[in-house]
C-alpha cells in the first residue's frame, strides 16, 4: 500500500472528512515520526510496533563485482520492531476468541488488547496451538 492508497482508504472509511484534510493528517503523522527519528527518539505505537534508530559502525566491505575491499562509513539506520498484536494478527492469532477457542483467549480479548491481559492468560497467544496432543499442556 502506498501513501496515496492509504489516504484514499482512510478517506473512503471517513466520508465526512475532506480529502485534503486526510492527506494533511497522514502527512503530519509521517512527518512527526520522521522528525522524532531524526532526533534519535523512539516512536512506539502500542499494538503496532516501535520505530527507533540504530547506529552502524564504520567497517570494511567488499565490492561484489571486483571483490576489492572498500571502506563503509558509519551510519544511522531506521529500525522497526513489530508489536505483539501485529505479530499475532499476522500469524493468524486474532485477538477475538473463536468458536474453537474454548474461552482460553477471552480474558486477553476482554482486556481491550492491553499487554497485561495477554500476559496474564499465560499463553503468549499460542495456547490453542499447544493444547492438542501436548502432554505438558503449559
Amino acid at each position: 500500500m502506498t501513501k496515496s492508497e492509504l489516504i484514499l482508504r482512510i478517506g473512503a472509511l471517513n466520508p465526512h472528512l475532506y480529502h485534503r484534510d486526510v492527506e494533511r493528517i497522514v502527512t503530519t503523522i509521517f512527518d512527526e515520526i520522521t522528525n522524532a527519528l531524526a532526533r534519535r527518539d523512539r516512536v512506539e505505537l502500542r499494538g503496532f510496533g516501535a520505530f527507533s534508530v540504530k547506529e552502524r559502525d564504520a567497517r570494511k566491505g567488499r565490492n561484489p563485482r571486483t571483490g576489492e575491499a572498500v571502506a563503509v562509513d558509519e551510519k544511522v539506520v531506521p529500525f522497526f520492531k513489530t508489536g505483539k498484536e501485529l505479530r499475532d494478527r499476522l500469524n493468524g492469532r486474532a485477538e477475538t476468541p473463536t468458536a474453537g477457542d474454548g474461552g482460553a483467549g477471552a480474558s486477553s480479548s476482554s482486556a481491550g488488547g492491553q499487554p497485561a491481559g495477554g500476559q496474564s492468560s499465560g499463553g503468549h497467544g499460542g495456547e490453542a496451538h499447544k493444547e492438542p496432543g501436548s502432554p505438558a499442556g503449559n
